[in-house]
């Protein structure tokens, strides 16, 4: 159950296109959700894409660093929206929009209060 596999990753560039099109959006700063939530007959996962700026971390090992905390976050509280659901699944990007690179236990809180909100929105 925790685990990330490639199947949760969302990396179709259709979806990805869909999702910033269509999508909705919040702020719980220093993240911005985007997320979708989509129709489906049979069980599938909640699809998530993470993201951080080139413009505002030159240096790849920050970025992949941010990357790397919210990839580990969602891993481990992804229950709270449910693994997978009938009916409809979501597609949530996190985009990390602070200038500075914060601590795990900030990302954490955080990225936990974009899963309860989105569970908020399900019911």
């Amino acid at each position: 159950m925790n685990k990330f596999p490639k199947s949760e990753r969302l990396h179709s560039r259709k979806l990805i296109e869909e999702l910033f099109s269509q999508g909705s959006w919040f702020t719980l700063y220093p993240l911005k959700v985007v997320y979708l939530k989509k129709p489906l007959k049979t069980p599938q996962p909640n699809q998530v894409l993470v993201s951080t700026p080139k413009n505002i971390f030159k240096s790849s090992v920050d970025r992949n660093k941010l990357k790397r905390r919210i990839k580990e976050a969602y891993r481990l509280h992804k229950q709270i929206l449910g693994h997978k659901q009938v009916g409809f699944y979501f597609l949530i990007g996190y985009i990390y929009v602070g200038k500075e690179i914060s601590n795990y236990h900030i990302i954490e809180e955080k990225l936990k209060l974009s899963l309860m909100r989105l569970k908020e929105i399900v019911s």
